[in-house]
């Protein structure tokens, strides 16, 4: 009978695990497959088109030059290649400067014919009009409307996703935003985390140790946006004041904040790790003559690296997928970040505070699912990098025995 419930409970940890990974691997899958359409949109938003004279040369323009044309920092089109001519930008709700009520008819009947002749007249025209008002006798010239490419969302540097006529879905300033974060939050984090786990582990007293490791563990448990709170009400001014900016929201607020929430994490897995050095490790180190801080630092923690290693991946991990904190103390300008005083943003802020806004299905949509996978890709080769440091550290401490 006892061999029965045994195999009952292999069984049904092995199903659990079966159906774990299978839900895992479904949920990398629909993250894939949504953010894979996104290359399949149109640069131009949906149901428009961008329309220039027939004698203009130029017959297509990327998602970066429309933009500049539309806010005006295109002036001339010899700045696209073309001939030196002042650039006239038109959109439908300007034509009531170019024609009458009467012309446009009472409702509004004659519109097509009246965007046709505008173009038709204005050589240096640039147009950006429904395509329903398009004519098989239209007397312009539509631009190529390219599908969204790779190089502007991974190189570019704007992130605009509701800018019309095209928007910007540039990654860098996100990627970097939340790459630069996060890298000060562990350098921050790792001295402090690492000094408090050597203190604990190897020279706070029974009942210290036991008093501390509670407190520390339960900071784990304190929500993400509490800390965003003590980030905003305190850090932030302090920040403010203390460098005399503008504002406070920056990433250094966002680096410190994180660094606060990785502590629990770096220091209780990093303790647990020096405690299981061999105590005859130890005192073969004392033995041969070196004090205590020389065995700390040149048999205790080599032994430990493993697992301070794996403390300091797990903070990583917290930072990088890190919400509200840092939504809350970063300022969220999507921007390439040139100071840890300036305001930036990061991947998991940028998803969180806009996915409930994006169109479902749209571009925009699936510009942020595959934010989504650009995080899963950073989360992933920064664990295998370190994976394969760890295993490689394992194999030459083995060689050196």
């Amino acid at each position: 009978m006892r061999r029965v419930y045994e195999l009952i409970v292999e069984w049904m940890l092995k199903f659990s695990g079966y159906i774990t990974s299978f839900v895992i691997i479904l949920i990398i899958l629909f993250l894939f497959f949504e953010a894979g359409g996104l290359f399949k949109n149109k640069e131009i938003e949906e149901g428009y088109v961008i329309a220039v004279n027939k004698s203009n040369p130029i017959n297509v323009l990327n998602a970066e030059q429309i933009k500049n044309i539309f806010d005006e920092e295109y002036l001339n089109w010899n700045q696209l290649g073309g001939r030196d001519e002042k650039i006239v930008v038109f959109r439908l709700e300007s034509i009531d400067k170019y024609f009458t009520k009467e012309e446009l008819g009472e409702n509004y009947e004659h519109v097509d014919k009246c965007i046709d002749k505008v173009v038709a007249e204005k050589k240096g025209i640039i147009a950006f009009v429904p395509s329903q008002f398009i004519t098989d006798k239209f007397h312009g010239k539509l631009l190529d409307d390219k599908n969204i490419n790779f190089d502007e969302v991974f190189l570019g540097k704007e992130w605009f996703p509701t800018a019309t006529p095209s928007a910007q879905f540039g990654f860098i300033p996100l990627i970097t935003g939340t790459l630069w974060v996060s890298f000060f939050a562990i350098l921050f984090s790792l001295p402090f985390g690492l000094s408090v786990a050597v203190y604990m582990s190897e020279v706070a007293s029974h009942r210290v140790r036991n008093f501390l490791k509670p407190i520390i563990e339960l900071l784990n448990g304190i929500p993400s946006v509490v800390f965003g709170f003590f980030g905003l009400v305190v850090i932030v001014p302090l920040i403010q004041e203390l460098f005399n900016l503008p504002v406070g929201e920056s990433g250094l607020a966002g680096s410190i904040v994180l660094a606060i929430m990785a502590l629990p994490t770096i220091i209780t897995i990093s303790e647990d790790s020096l405690r299981n050095c061999p105590r005859s490790m130890r005192e073969a180190s004392l033995a041969l003559g070196a004090t205590k801080w020389q065995t700390i630092y040149k048999v205790v923690i080599p032994f430990s690296m493993s697992g301070i290693t794996s403390a300091v991946v797990l903070g990583i991990g917290r930072a990088i997928g890190e919400t509200m904190a840092v939504l809350m103390v970063t300022g969220n300008a999507a921007v390439i970040p040139s100071s840890l005083l300036e305001p930036l943003r990061t991947i998991p802020a940028t998803i969180a505070a806009e996915l409930g806004e994006a169109p479902a299905g749209g571009a925009h949509y699936q510009a942020l699912f595959m934010l989504g996978v650009v995080l899963f890709v950073i989360t992933f080769v920064i664990n295998t990098t370190v994976e394969f440091v760890t295993s490689r550290m394992s194999f030459n401490r083995k060689l050196k025995n």
